[in-house]
């Protein structure tokens, strides 16, 4: 019995659920695997860097989906997903992400619409629709956490997530929602091991003259695809980037800085505990392998038993 990549359900002999195709396009009946084996992609990505728009260190491709030919179609140019092929270096990537990804809607977090896709070596790349784009060629106005502060991807690291509550504050049109909103993404990326969430991977976006925190992206366990993780922050709090305790994140950090009231941390914890089955049978019934799920369940466990 086949399990669908893109909604998790059951699908018989196929490899997509109806459901899942239909996610991508109403008229899809089939997806037939991306034309290239991971290496392809990861070498694809290579050779087409300098004309894509999509940054960081994941080799990334920009994809169309054709219903025509039933696929997703690389392009260099107003590419609507984003695909993510395995990585050389760092195993399961894809799987990885995707799983982490349900978890935050599950959370209750704004998730972009995202799944997995079989290559044609059989291996899993992970797909997401692009929100900064509306329709062909025109884009929202996007910007991340290291533009608005005057960082760089080299300086990405170099920041504090005191300094943060002031890029929300400036640049936000209702500051207390994006705020508590923030709160609950860094309490996701803790308990579920996201010690990569640098400058670069949050951003706002601004629809009809608001500008809001963008839907989350690049949401995945790194602690668990590497071999001795030393931080469980990307950007320092409290001088430090390790050894947590709930008194710093609720107390000091959503509290203190973000200056958010009691009753709605109490609705973030809530709904933190009302997901944790959830998120445990979401990561039985991933696409990681048996090895991963445990060191993600084990390091979640651990995390949550913190609060």
């Amino acid at each position: 019995m086949n399990r669908c990549p893109i909604t998790y359900e059951l699908c018989g002999s196929e490899r997509y659920s109806e459901k899942g195709l239909r996610l991508i396009a109403p008229k899809l009946t089939t997806l037939n695997d991306l034309p290239f084996t991971a290496a392809e992609q990861r070498q694809e990505a290579a050779n087409r860097a300098n004309k894509l728009s999509i940054q960081g260190v994941q080799p990334k491709l920009s994809a169309v989906i054709s219903v025509v030919n039933q696929q997703f179609e690389i392009v260099d140019q107003f590419g609507n997903y984003i695909i993510k092929p395995q990585n050389d270096i760092f195993p399961e990537l894809p799987e990885n992400e995707d799983v982490t990804m349900k978890m935050a809607k599950i959370y209750g977090l704004e998730v972009p619409f995202h799944g997995l896709v079989y290559s044609k070596d059989g291996s899993l790349s992970y797909f997401i629709k692009r929100f900064d784009r509306y329709s062909k060629g025109k884009k929202y106005a996007t910007e991340d956490f290291a533009q608005l502060s005057g960082n760089s991807r080299d300086t990405k690291y170099d920041y504090t997530m005191e300094k943060l509550v002031k890029v929300i504050d400036e640049f936000c049109t209702f500051p207390a929602i994006a705020k508590a909103d923030f709160f609950k993404r860094i309490l996701f990326c803790f308990i579920t091991g996201n010690e990569d969430m640098h400058l670069k991977n949050f951003s706002v976006i601004t629809k009809a003259g608001k500008t809001t925190l963008a839907p989350v992206y690049d949401f995945l366990n790194s602690s668990i695809s590497i071999k001795n993780p030393q931080e469980e922050l990307a950007l320092s709090l409290k001088g430090k980037k390790s050894n947590f305790k709930s008194t710093e994140l609720i107390d000091y950090y959503a509290k203190e800085r973000l200056a958010l009231n009691d009753k709605t941390i109490d609705i973030i914890l809530s709904d933190m505990n009302k997901s944790v089955s959830k998120w445990s049978e979401l990561v039985e019934i991933s696409f990681l392998s048996d090895v991963m799920k445990e060191k993600y369940l084990k390091l979640m466990e651990n995390r949550i038993r913190r609060f």
